[in-house]
């Protein structure tokens, strides 16, 4: 069984930094990709920052310039360096992940974090 757990959410004024952890554990051999989502009170959930198992990254516009998303491998954690927040940050953030479970066969499965919850204050 694979599990995400976010953590590294809080409370932080206007123009702070934040930088969230989703550490994988459990059963598997590696994370293949890793997306961080949001998601506001009453707006549907979405994508924030996504790295490819190539490692390339894609942002959403509005926070481009502003989060980072990274990976420590040996750590099996993703991370969302969110700098310059905003009001309109404030929203619960998941981790999403793609985990090669087994390698013979090559399986991998999708799976989310519980959230974490970041508020920013104006």
């Amino acid at each position: 069984q694979v599990q995400l757990v976010e953590s590294g959410g809080g409370l932080v004024q206007a123009g702070g930094s934040l930088r969230l952890s989703c550490a994988a554990s459990g059963s598997f051999v590696s994370i293949n990709a890793m997306d961080w989502y949001r998601q506001a009170p009453g707006k549907q959930r979405e994508l924030v920052a996504r790295m490819s198992s190539g490692g390339t990254t894609n942002y959403a516009d509005s926070v481009k310039g502003r989060f980072t998303i990274s990976k420590d491998n040996a750590k099996n954690t993703v991370y969302l360096q969110m700098s310059s927040l905003k009001p309109e940050d404030t929203a619960v953030y998941y981790c999403n992940g793609v985990i090669l479970v087994t390698t013979t066969p090559s399986v991998s499965r999708g799976y989310w974090g519980q959230g974490t919850q970041v508020t920013v204050s104006s």
